[in-house]
């Protein structure tokens, strides 16, 4: 088994990032974009990142090559909001149920640990039973659900918001 490192995002990651995010666009519900990203499309989101502050961006890396991410971005654009993050993992294919998506949220919660932030929230498309049970493992509680919120694949989807706080 390769060795994992979690470390902070950098630029040549973009490619691989999107790639992996790519994978789920065209095969799955859990993100509502309907068609693929290009690198351009997807600098944007990568740039609202850093390496401190509330909004993070961490890759796991085995031996040069992105397994999977994790980041707290901004949830509404409005400033009342800013001290309410949201969480968001994607792990590649080959790399889901080797326990990287929970390596990523423990060193991602960890790195985040001493910023302002009050609430952490994550939407999780439904069904998705193994991305409930990673966010309750982590402390999350579900608080509603807004039904049939985005269509893709010629079907609705429900989409169930969690939250936690910073410190538990």
């Amino acid at each position: 088994m390769a060795h994992t490192t979690i470390r902070p995002a950098a630029t040549t990651d973009l490619v691989r990032l999107t790639a992996i995010y790519n994978h789920y666009v065209v095969s799955s519900p859990v993100t509502f974009d309907l068609a693929p990203l290009t690198v351009e499309q997807r600098s944007a989101w990568f740039f609202e990142h850093a390496d401190s502050g509330r909004h993070r961006l961490l890759v796991a890396d085995e031996e040069g090559l992105v397994v999977g991410y994790a980041s707290t971005s901004r949830f509404r654009d409005r400033a009342a909001y800013d001290t309410t993050v949201e969480a968001s993992i994607y792990c590649a294919p080959e790399a889901v149920g080797r326990g990287i998506g929970r390596a990523l949220y423990r060193a991602l919660f960890a790195a985040i640990a001493g910023e302002d932030i009050n609430r952490i929230v994550a939407g999780i498309t439904l069904p998705n039973p193994a991305s409930v049970a990673l966010h309750r493992s982590f402390g999350f509680l579900q608080v509603g659900v807004f039904s049939q919120t985005g269509r893709k694949f010629d079907r609705y989807w429900d989409v169930a918001w969690f939250e936690r706080p910073l410190a538990l």
